[in-house]
């Protein structure tokens, strides 16, 4: 077979390794059949793995990691061996992760997350002579005093070091104004984390305490409990069926913790210290101290980043690779990009709606960053996957109101991107009660796509297997800090569909190669650099690029007035927009779609020696138009929702080729490309034109669900009597006469809008069913002369259910038959 009929042998049916990973939501009482058959479920819909994560409503009776838990895990994982699945296990009860659902605080209290507080004394311009009382588990980190400019200002370069002699501090203020005492201490944070059993969630009484993560004995401990007690009761199944440990968002303060606190632990200060910080930094901290506030600050946060991936990530690397597993989750922030560099499967989250197809949101905030975040420190550190846990709390309404739709949407996003390992949070044990309500939807068994789940799997392995060993075609880099991806500065890029990679500014210094106008790392080289918030680049880094612009390269830098960066060469722009024609000017482009449209995606990535074009449509309209190119060859269009690959036939010009293509709303296109053979030759694709057209909007009747009968005409069956909050599913049947469908080729039904899922069926035979806009069905094979009869189910959204929503549902149509002929000619009659 030849190599790229191989690869497209591997795309249609990718392997199981590929598969979507769920978190598996372990919240109710646990039984050995239930667990064998919701893991058979999921095999029968090509889920080929899950994460195990115990999760609130966990029985008091069976305590997390006890024995009793521990058989259960040993049930899950043997069925799971038995069906060639892999899992991924879970390092917490319930999250964020670091404290064993409390047990880690519960054996020694020394390890209890602590932060640092500010206590505020006025001088009101006097001598004062403070008494200095500690609670139980404080210590003392500092004393100074500052000169205050107003309530949440000092006056810089003010703070005086003080010094405490038995209990008391003394303060005689040395000029005129208002000066503070300002007392840090080192104090226990009281945040806790959410637990697994009942009482033990937020603000609860029984909410396990947060552990200090930045201790590096507390994470230990937490190792323990949790890691070695998983390999002592599993270890046969380390690096076979057990494939990683998910760590999730660690939270240095623990949740609800004393308001005001900043991240600290026990000696801490000699740490910042020897990591270039100075103790008169800690007013800054709080209070605004001139320019060298935000230095300070930065300076600050980087000191605990480092920190905690000595502590807690690197420990937790290091441990999942001397037993033959990787690390895999995520931290706490969208954009922190520096934490991911122990990880073996770098992660990010998507929840809450803060991306979403609405309000520009897919290109704008810090968390607009996060597909990129977790593929690009896997592009420059060499690792082979990257993972995104995507859907939690993402309706448009909250609770259960996440479509398919916006689901598709959310995948396209990341896939785009380079995310090629999906975590859907989540797939529910139960919903009994009030499980249903914790942290929803069910996006997986208890949801009404679940009995075409399949058809989701095999998207998701399609698009996770091309962008898995493969390199994506950017010559663009975007220089980043370790907690700082710029979303401003790429919104035109994607725009303008012109790829690039974020480029962490440590991997800049440490692990480039500078080379003829060109910087390399990876198997990635970058002919431009863009550059966001130059002001915070270490001097090291705008040597290294001094070195690049001397050779040739190319730096754009959008600064902002005022604001100044060491002139090295590079152009300046004022704003972001001025970027993509400069850029395209200076190093060209490989390819661009005509005409232009802002909601279109493309990444061109290389795998075994072939191009593929992957195209989004983030918008709500369908494209068409061209996808110009620079490579041609033999060149397909794979579809990787339907599995179907078309034959592309381009038009030559002097200096690149011309691709047709046509890109529905929610649609991913892949354009797939061998450059080794050349261009297959043929007719261009067909023109269709419109022939017939018959509305059907009317005539319907309802012949399945709980209510039955004829209607008037379509609309949400929320406004019928009684229906205002049914979830579930109603058929719709009406009839049409045609005499000779045969005399036109093709057949269109477009059933206008429906809410939300549509299964159609003609004269009896199953035609497909469709989950999102355009709801557009090919009938043509299925239609008879004379009359013919359409049955339509459709099931909603379950929020009307079980969140009391009233959201639009059923078939509101206009409903379209259209009958197109192709190239002027109609096809013969099937007879002849």
């Amino acid at each position: 077979m030849h190599a790229f009929e191989n690869l497209k042998q591997q795309f249609l049916r990718p392997a199981d390794e590929f598969t979507p990973i769920p978190f598996w939501f372990w919240n109710d009482k646990l039984s050995r059949g239930e667990i064998v058959q919701q893991i058979q479920d999921f095999h029968a819909k090509e889920v080929s793995g899950f994460v195990l994560h115990p999760r609130m409503g966990l029985p008091r009776e069976m305590p997390y990691l006890s024995d009793p838990f521990m058989e259960m895990i040993e049930v899950a994982l043997s069925e799971a061996e038995k069906l060639g699945m892999k899992v991924i296990l879970y390092d917490e009860g319930m999250y964020p992760s670091g404290s064993a659902c409390g047990m880690v605080v519960k054996e020694n209290g020394a390890y209890a997350s602590r932060g640092l507080e500010l206590r505020e004394y006025p001088c009101q311009n006097q001598f004062v002579r403070l008494p200095i009382s500690l609670q139980q588990g404080e210590s003392l980190v500092s004393i100074q005093a500052v000169r205050k400019l107003s309530e949440s200002q000092i006056e810089a370069d003010s703070a005086v070091v003080l010094f405490c002699e038995g209990s008391v501090v003394e303060f005689a203020p040395p000029k005129q104004g208002d000066w503070s005492v300002l007392v840090f201490v080192d104090t226990p944070s009281r945040g806790t984390i959410r637990g697994v059993h009942p009482g033990q969630d937020d603000g609860e009484p029984d909410a396990p305490l947060a552990a200090d993560l930045l201790n590096r004995d507390a994470v230990q401990s937490f190792m323990r409990f949790t890691h070695e007690r998983y390999y002592e009761k599993f270890s046969d199944y380390f690096g076979t069926t057990i494939i990683a440990m998910f760590t999730d968002e660690p939270d240095l303060l623990g949740r609800g913790h004393v308001p005001g606190l900043k991240p600290w632990t026990r000696s801490f200060l000699s740490d910042y210290v020897a990591d270039g910080g100075d103790e008169r930094d800690l007013p800054a901290l709080w209070l605004d101290a001139g320019e060298e506030t935000g230095a300070i600050r930065n300076r600050f946060a980087g000191a605990i980043r480092r920190r905690l991936n000595q502590t807690y990530y690197k420990p937790l690397a290091d441990w999942c690779e001397e037993h033959g597993i990787g690390l895999t989750g995520h931290p706490a922030g969208s954009d922190d990009i520096g934490l991911l560099s122990h990880f073996h499967i770098p992660g990010q989250d998507i929840v809450w709606r803060y991306i979403a197809p609405e309000e520009n949101k897919a290109l704008t905030g810090v968390h607009s960053t996060m597909g990129k975040c977790s593929s690009d420190s896997a592009r420059h550190r060499n690792k082979r996957r990257n993972a995104n846990e995507c859907f939690g709390v993402c309706g448009v309404e909250g609770g259960w109101s996440l479509s398919a739709d916006d689901m598709k949407w959310y995948l396209d996003w990341l896939f785009v991107r380079g995310v090629n390992l999906i975590i859907p949070h989540a797939f529910y044990y139960s919903i009994r009660g009030e499980r249903r309500n914790e942290r929803p939807p069910d996006v997986g068994p208890n949801n009404g796509w679940w009995p075409e789940y399949a058809k989701f799997s095999r998207y998701m392995k399609r698009l996770s297997w091309l962008m898995t060993d493969s390199l994506n075609s950017a010559k663009v880099a975007v220089l980043v800090g370790d907690s700082f991806l710029p979303w401003r500065i790429v919104k035109p890029l994607y725009e303008s569909q012109i790829e690039f990679n974020y480029l962490e500014e440590q991997l800049l210094n440490d692990c480039c190669e500078i080379s003829n106008g060109t910087i390399q790392i990876a198997g990635y080289c970058y002919e431009a650099i863009l550059i966001e918030r130059g002001y915070q680049l270490a001097r090291s880094s705008w040597q290294r690029l001094k070195k690049f612009v001397e050779e040739g390269g190319c730096i754009i830098e959008l600064t902002a007035k005022g604001v100044n960066s060491p002139d090295i060469g590079q152009w300046q722009v004022g704003q972001e927009t001025e970027v993509p024609a400069l850029l395209t000017g200076m190093i060209g482009s490989d390819y661009e779609i005509k005409p232009a449209a802002s909601t279109i995606r493309i990444s061109r990535i290389k795998k075994q020696g072939r191009l593929f074009y992957v195209i989004v449509n983030e918008g709500e309209t369908a494209f068409q138009g061209k996808l110009r190119m620079d490579l041609g060859g033999l060149i397909e269009y794979w579809r990787p929702w339907t599995g179907a690959c078309d034959a592309a036939i381009g038009e030559q010009a002097a200096d690149y080729l011309a691709i047709p293509i046509s890109v529905e709303r929610r649609e991913c296109l892949i354009i797939a490309v061998d450059p080794s053979r050349p261009q297959q030759q043929g007719r261009k694709q067909p023109v269709r034109k419109q022939k017939a057209i018959l509305d059907l909007s009317q005539g319907w009747r309802v012949i399945g669900g709980p209510w039955k009968g004829e209607l008037a005409g379509l609309s949400t069956w929320t406004n019928w009597e009684g229906l205002s909050n049914f979830s579930g599913t109603v058929v719709y049947e009406t009839t049409f006469e045609i005499e000779e469908p045969s005399q036109i080729p093709l057949w269109r039904l477009d059933l206008g809008d429906v809410y939300e899922i549509a299964r159609l069926s003609v004269n009896g035979k199953e035609a497909g069913v469709q989950f999102w806009k355009p709801y557009v069905f090919e009938i043509g094979q299925y239609l008879r002369p004379g009359t013919n009869v359409l049955h339509v189910s459709v099931t909603n959204s379950l929020a009307n259910r079980y969140d009391r929503k009233s959201l639009l549902s059923g078939l509101v149509g206009p409903i379209r038959l259209y009958g197109f002929r192709v190239d002027g000619m109609e096809r013969k009659d099937r007879s002849d």
